[in-house]
């Protein structure tokens, strides 16, 4: 008998979740879309600003932003794009995010 391995409750601790990780692999996911000029728009383009921000808080006056705030604070956006495009890795991964980190 195998013995299923707890899933990590995030309001206890955030052992055992890999949200850094997860968070710069979805923006690398999400790039693929939001670089093309295609499938690009205004919000976009606003949206890699402050992803090129990230990490370096005297580029975003004194906040350090970084990759799991912006999928936060966007994440409705970030869906529709992913769903636009049936991205279905990208919208798996986006749900852990959203289950484990958000």
């Amino acid at each position: 008998m195998t013995q299923l391995r707890p899933r990590p409750d995030r309001y206890v601790s955030f052992a055992g979740i890999e949200g850094d990780k997860n968070s710069r692999r979805l923006m690398e996911m999400l790039r693929v879309h939001i670089d093309d000029p295609h499938k690009s728009n205004r919000f976009w383009e606003l949206f890699k600003d402050k992803l090129g921000r990230c990490g370096q808080p005297e580029q975003n006056g004194g906040r350090c932003l970084d990759e799991l705030y912006l999928i936060h604070a966007c994440i409705n956006n970030i869906r529709e794009l992913l769903e636009l495009y049936d991205d279905q890795p990208a919208l798996t991964l986006l749900e852990q995010i959203e289950a484990e980190s958000c």
